[in-house]
């Protein structure tokens, strides 16, 4: 299994959970579990927690799709709390954020922006832009890249900051949708950008 376990548990019964990003330390948010959930946590390499309200145990991800993909586990020093490192894919919150506590940073519209033109997939054509862009395969995607990139570099020059904001946002948007044309996920690009950290974090 590509994680470990660095400290078991020591507490019975149902224990809080503190579920955080592996790559960015960011809280994602907080829930329950007990042995039951967090065996199957270790078992299957997803996050699995215990629902209180419900009473059962619920994995992560099981209707929307956003499952979070285990890095690390651990326990505090008393035991009684555990810590989830996670990659997630997709919004960790129900409200569709990327966590629970409100956050709208970079590193998190991305994945929400990147869940969104999926589930543009399939759309009607005609009353949705993304849905029109990926129903001719990546060619369309990609003519619009080219073009926003060129816009983006001309308001680098001669725009405002207002201007170069705008036309970067475009361009980002637009590579999301050349990714999704190819069905290549947003989390492959991360992962390049994480391992040429690590190189050029060794190389240093």
């Amino acid at each position: 299994m590509a994680w470990v376990t660095d400290r078991r548990p020591q507490g019975a019964g149902l224990l809080p959970v503190v579920v955080q990003d592996a790559d960015d330390g960011t809280v994602l948010m907080l829930a329950w579990a007990n042995a039951e959930a967090l065996a199957a946590t270790e078992r299957t390499g997803e996050a699995h927690f215990w629902s209180r309200s419900r009473d059962r145990l619920w994995r992560k991800g099981h209707t929307s799709g956003n499952v979070m993909l285990m890095a690390g586990i651990a326990a505090d020093c008393d035991g009684d709390a555990i810590l989830y490192r996670v990659r997630p894919r997709g919004p960790a919150c129900h409200e569709g954020t990327r966590t629970c506590f409100g956050e709208t940073d970079a590193p998190g519209i991305l994945p929400e922006l990147a869940t969104l033109i999926d589930r543009r997939r399939g759309a009607d054509a005609a009353s949705s832009y993304t849905a029109s862009l990926l129903a001719g395969g990546p060619r369309r995607p990609a003519e619009k890249v080219v073009e926003e990139a060129g816009e983006t570099a001309g308001a680098a020059l001669v725009g405002t900051d207002d201007e170069l904001a705008g036309e970067a946002a475009d361009l980002l948007y637009h590579l999301l949708v050349l990714l999704a044309a190819r069905e290549v996920p947003l989390e492959r690009v991360l992962a390049t950008l994480r391992a040429r950290r690590a190189q050029a974090s060794e190389s240093a």
